[in-house]
């Protein structure tokens, strides 16, 4: 019997589902799609990485198939968004900040899911990375456009090191909410200070060779 996540889990877990489903209706909206297209950018991007690391670890039926509110929680943002764009859109930097948020939020519970259904370290924070940035990733090639993560924005990194540090944590022995909010917090703080100061990964120099 797989254990059944802690409602603090589930609580953090709607709620990066909720950000990241705003953050895929406004590339629904930008890209002039129509209101089927904007809710499925949002259930995409912000159930679609958790869908994947469920898969992944076994933990079947997906949550998001299993439980009506990670259906309705995506719904409910891409039709905010959808219905008050103007507003959203001009809150640029502020939905910006948000998906951070969002991405912290699920590295952070994607790992611990990882970790309760028995994987080890290694796994477990890789598979946190990927509940974080695997909507994202989805909704962009929906969206007819490259993953960010692939063009230079340090991304997948903070997802990666807030997951890790939420492992670790938890091997240790610290309290849930300290782990949680340990983890999140370096993630939030990594992909910020990136935004803010345009880290960016190495990209290739000088012309393609192809």
């Amino acid at each position: 019997m797989p254990p059944e996540p802690s409602p603090f889990l589930v609580a953090l877990d709607l709620l990066g589902i909720f950000v990241f489903a705003v953050t895929g209706a406004l590339v629904a909206v930008r890209k002039r799609l129509d209101i089927f297209g904007a809710l499925v950018l949002a259930g995409v991007t912000g159930l679609g990485g958790g869908f994947v690391r469920d898969v992944l670890i076994g933990a079947t039926p997906p949550a998001a198939l299993a439980d009506w509110r990670y259906l309705m929680v995506p719904v409910a943002g891409g039709l905010v968004t959808f219905l008050f764009h103007p507003t959203v859109g001009r809150l640029e930097r502020g939905v910006n900040v948000l998906d951070a948020f969002g991405l912290s939020l699920f590295c952070v519970t994607g790992a611990l899911k990882a970790v309760a259904f028995g994987l080890g370290p290694v796994p477990a924070a890789l598979l946190g990375m990927i509940t974080g940035i695997g909507g994202g990733m989805l909704r962009d090639v929906l969206a007819g456009r490259v993953p960010m993560v692939f063009l230079g924005h340090l991304y997948a990194t903070p997802a990666l090191a807030g997951a890790a540090i939420a492992v670790l944590l938890d091997r240790v022995g610290q309290p849930q909410l300290v782990v949680a909010l340990a983890g999140f917090g370096v993630c939030l703080v990594f992909r910020l200070v990136a935004m803010v100061r345009d880290w960016k990964a190495p990209l290739p120099s000088g012309p393609a060779s192809v």
